[in-house]
Formats: C-alpha cells, structure tokens, sequence
C-alpha cells in the first residue's frame, strides 16, 4: 500500500465515525447473501460479529506497518479463516468493499475504493501465510 492509500483508508474510517456495529451488519448481511455456506465460518453471536469489526478496525489504524498486525490476522485466520479459498475471500471482498460504499456515501471514490481494495489485498496475502510463518516459527 501507498502512504496515500493508507491516508485514503483512514479518512474514511474518520469519516465513518466508525461504527463497527453497523458496518458489521451490512458487511455480514451481504456476505451472508453472496454465500450462505460462509455463515458456518462465523458465530452466530452478534456480539462476537461486533468484535470482528473491532479487529478490523484495527488492521486499519495499523496499516503499512506489517509486523504489528500479521499475529491479529493469524488469529483471525485460525479462528475463522480454516478451510477458506479464493472464492470465499472474494466474495468476503466484495461484501466489504459494498458495505464500505454503503457506509460512506457520497466519500466513497474511485481512489477511495482502491485504497481499500489494496489494504484487502495485503491482508489476504497475509492469512494466506499465517499458516506456515506461524508453522515455521513453532
């Protein structure tokens, strides 16, 4: 990610107020519609849901800086990532880049859309390697 897409994503969330709870809901509820055998890979809990958000707020407020966020993605990944493949994670993209849009209205651009587009990517790249640098550093 570029410094500018990182200052891109967390304008956004400023300009969100962020509100994991909402965000949260229309990120699950689009998700769940894209693929319905993805609810199985999270709780039920609307609270644990919340939670989830939470972590994802995180990841932004860190972003660029790899080292402190790969042990939170790796633990996403073992509690909800096993068993995930290309198709699950786009339509997981999908549904969050929708719920974004949603969410920041008339913030919502191009440019926007890319930064979050590339902080997707460079999560996903990192739970697809948190099993074997978690692997290999046991």
């Amino acid at each position: 990610m570029t410094r500018e897409q990182i200052a891109l994503v967390r304008h956004s969330i400023a300009a969100l107020h962020f509100d994991p709870h909402s965000l949260a809901m229309r990120f699950y509820a689009r998700l769940f519609a894209l693929d319905v055998s993805l609810g199985l890979l999270f709780p039920p809990d609307l609270n644990e849901l919340t939670k989830i958000a939470g972590m994802f707020g995180f990841i932004v407020r860190e972003a660029g800086m790899p080292g402190r966020v790969f042990p939170h993605i790796a633990r996403l990944h073992m509690h909800y990532g096993n068993g995930t493949h290309g198709k699950k994670y786009d339509a997981v993209q999908e549904a969050l880049l929708w719920a974004l849009e949603k969410e920041l209205g008339s913030e919502w651009t191009v440019e926007v859309r890319e930064a979050w587009n590339s902080l997707y990517t460079a999560s996903i790249r990192m739970i697809i390697a948190a099993p074997r640098q978690v692997a290999m550093a046991a």
